[in-house]
């Protein structure tokens, strides 16, 4: 890891969650140029002064402007803030695998803490924390009133200290309390297992410095096992997202190389750019170099990408421009809508320690579309089992306090106005619909491990990919009906 995260981009919402960059302050000519509002200055001041003068207790000039700093920032958007040197070197640890605390992906929320993402094999997810958790005390302390960052610098500390919080759940009628006990997370970015019939499965849990080598590693060894001969499970749910450049890699191993993965539009001119699968964008280890002598099998086999409400940013990339590019069926539940880009800035002299993380750009997918506060609808929806989703849980960027919003275009509002039961076409000129789960039983969801034998959403994927070939070889006329497991019908019929 180099000395500080510049010329990273961070993808990821939360503690480590959105695309990130690193930049410097701006040079001190362009801070020159830069009018400043005097009356605002003046009525700055003035409240400066009037707290010195007469709070309560006497109030460092040091701390006064830290948290002016920190409340400008939070004002702006869930995903801008200020790091403190605890924070700055917290996100850094995160950005290589390996830190102190729960395992929790989260953002800010009015009503305390809420959980993007658990991070598997964690103590978080091994107490069954779930996404869309409201955390509102920590210890017994309400933390609705604190800022983020405090409230992830209480769930940290050292290993094997046990801490209790307290979480509003829906579809609870009271507070759940969960006690859990800290640990160092080692986050294993990438894990893969052969599937039957020739089959495979990768599992990307977070983007990281080695996600890229980790994927070429598992790709390869599927490979030369023969489990890439019909197809690819590739597994983004509950990922939070993490690095861009990881993002752009793993989209490398299945898109031809010097294809555009994701473009981002900002203020400046360095926030406008397009991401294609090439070295020079997406190369951040010496080992990211596997990726361009993967077997052309990567490039041609069927792949099924799973989503979630919690699969955000980096996941998000990933899963559009596979989308975008007819490279795979994207399966599941709409994805989180985490379409933003924050730049992280060191602080300069005395603050040398700390920085700030700022949003500075929009990411847009290969044809254009905005993710932010939308998400990735998927080709073929798949609940989270065949009762339903787990606790029916939909929260989403859309629901955060000053989340970003994307203008819409003319053409998007005339999409929003087509039936969303319309199907469209796909890559093979086949229109596919399918139908929703029966909402009937009573039977509550059981929750699984992703990647075990009883998970619903793999075993629909693996289902799907075996009638691949059969939906490829209909005749063109009459309309063909094949059933997935756990009640689901696809209807495959001819474009008219």
């Amino acid at each position: 890891m180099k000395n500080s995260v510049r010329g990273l981009l961070l993808v990821t919402g939360g503690m480590i969650a959105g695309a990130l960059i690193s930049a410097s302050l701006a040079a001190p000519e362009r801070a020159a140029r830069t009018v400043l509002p005097l009356d605002e200055i003046r009525q700055f001041t003035d409240i400066y002064g009037a707290v010195k003068q007469y709070y309560v207790d006497p109030v460092e000039d040091k701390k006064l402007m830290k948290e002016a700093i920190s409340g400008m920032l939070q004002g702006l958007d869930p995903h801008s803030a200020y790091l403190d040197e605890n924070a700055f070197n917290e996100l850094q640890e995160g950005t290589t695998g390996e830190f102190g605390g729960l395992g929790l992906e989260v953002s800010s929320d009015p009503s305390g803490v809420k959980v993007i993402s658990p991070i598997d094999d964690t103590p978080a997810a091994r107490a069954h924390m779930r996404a869309g958790d409201i955390i509102f005390k920590i210890d017994g302390k309400i933390v609705k009133d604190l800022p983020l960052n405090d409230s992830v610098k209480m769930m940290r500390g050292k290993p094997d200290t046990p801490i209790e919080l307290t979480v509003l759940r829906k579809g609870s009628s009271t507070p759940i309390t969960v006690k859990l006990v800290r640990a160092v997370i080692k986050v294993k970015s990438v894990k893969s297992k052969p599937l039957d019939d020739q089959m495979g499965y990768i599992r990307v849990s977070q983007f990281q410095e080695r996600t890229a080598s980790e994927l070429a590693k598992a790709l390869d060894a599927l490979n030369k096992s023969g489990n890439l001969k019909n197809g690819l499970v590739l597994d983004l749910r509950n990922d939070p997202g993490g690095l861009l450049n990881a993002a752009i890699g793993v989209s490398a191993a299945f898109l031809p190389k010097g294809t555009l993965v994701v473009s981002t539009k900002g203020q400046t001119a360095d926030a406008k750019k397009e991401f294609l699968t090439t070295p020079q964008d997406y190369q951040v280890v010496r080992e990211d170099a596997a990726i361009a002598k993967l077997p052309a099998t990567t490039k041609t086999m069927p792949i099924v990408v799973l989503v979630n409400g919690a699969s955000a940013s980096a996941s998000e990339i990933v899963a559009g421009a596979l989308q975008d590019h007819k490279r795979a069926t994207i399966m599941g539940t709409k994805s989180f809508g985490k379409g933003s880009v924050q730049t992280v800035i060191p602080l300069r002299g005395e603050a040398k320690n700390t920085a700030i993380k700022l949003t500075t750009a929009r990411y847009f997918t290969p044809s254009g579309r905005s993710i932010q506060a939308k998400g990735i609808s998927p080709d073929v929806e798949v609940k989270d089992t065949a009762e339903g989703n787990f606790l029916d849980l939909d929260i989403r960027e859309a629901d955060l306090a000053n989340h970003l919003e994307v203008p819409e275009a003319k053409d998007d509002k005339a999409k929003a106005a087509k039936p969303a039961s319309e199907a469209k076409p796909d890559a093979s000129g086949i229109k596919e619909t399918v139908e929703p789960i029966s909402s009937k039983s009573k039977k509550a969801p059981k929750f699984y491990k992703y990647g075990d034998p009883d998970d619903y959403q793999l075993n629909q994927a693996i289902a799907y990919l075996k009638k691949e070939d059969a939906k490829k070889n209909q005749p063109a006329a009459g309309t063909q009906e094949i059933q997935l497991e756990g009640g689901i019908k696809m209807k495959i019929e001819p474009v008219k």
